[in-house]
């Protein structure tokens, strides 16, 4: 049996909007192994953000149990769960959320310095980020001198920072032109594949499946369709 990375049961998220009742996900239970790349898919409102919030630790569910990397989330308290953000999960989201005054380097290093990591510690592991992400000649430019796809490399260096075993990605690539959507989904394969990590993707980006492990269709609140991308492999044709 594959070790499971994240594990959630009979999740329920119902928000009040005035005198009613909201409710976004419906009783949603599913487990990722460790290693796993994981598309999310679904019409707006269907549910797939609000899955993603809760397993991350970002909101907390109405009923029903989130376990990840072995820790009871659902039933942390404030302080243990960002302490638990802090090292277990890597966000990344559509708008990048990079800060306009620092430079690349600097960006990167941000979570350092909420672990009181020393500058000259934070710099050297923001540098080796950003070689591996191809962007060491970068380093010293601003988010608005770097392109969607360069700023979005940055936004991975940075969720990397702290080496989460899960990086958490909500529109990555909502942003980006197809070309530079497709490097991105390449980068959190390549992550996956050589460092292990456990990927969540939710995305509108069909394209997701051909570097997907999984894909998970939301409708409605409920897991719609749950599948390994190799079995809906389109045969190829051979022409003699």
């Amino acid at each position: 049996m594959e070790q499971q990375m994240i594990s959630a049961k009979h999740l329920v998220k119902t928000f009040n909007t005035g005198n009613e009742a909201l409710t976004i996900l419906k009783s949603v239970s599913v487990g990722i192994p460790v290693g796993q790349f994981v598309g999310i898919m679904g019409p707006s409102g269907s549910g797939k953000s609000t899955l993603l919030y809760l397993l991350g630790g970002l909101d907390r569910p109405t009923s029903g149990s989130i376990t990840v990397a072995n820790n009871a989330v659902s039933n942390l308290s404030s302080d243990a769960l960002a302490a638990f953000r802090s090292k277990t999960v890597g966000f990344v989201f559509q708008a990048f959320h990079l800060i306009p005054t620092l430079t690349a380097m600097e960006n990167v290093g941000l979570p350092g310095i909420f672990r009181g990591v020393p500058r000259h510690q934070r710099d050297q592991r923001a540098m080796q980020l950003l070689a591996a992400l191809g962007l060491a000649n970068r380093a010293d430019h601003r988010p608005s001198q770097l392109s969607g796809g360069q700023q979005q490399r940055v936004a991975i260096a940075r969720a990397l920072f702290n080496e989460p075993p899960i990086l958490m990605c909500d529109e990555p690539t909502g942003a980006l032109d197809s070309k530079t959507g497709q490097s991105v989904l390449r980068l959190l394969r390549t992550l996956c594949d050589s460092q292990n990590k456990t990927v969540v993707v939710v995305t509108h980006d069909p394209g997701i499946a051909n570097y997907a492990h999984r894909m998970v269709h939301f409708k409605d609140g409920n897991i719609a369709d749950d599948y390994m991308t190799y079995e809906r492999k389109e045969p190829q044709s051979h022409v003699a």
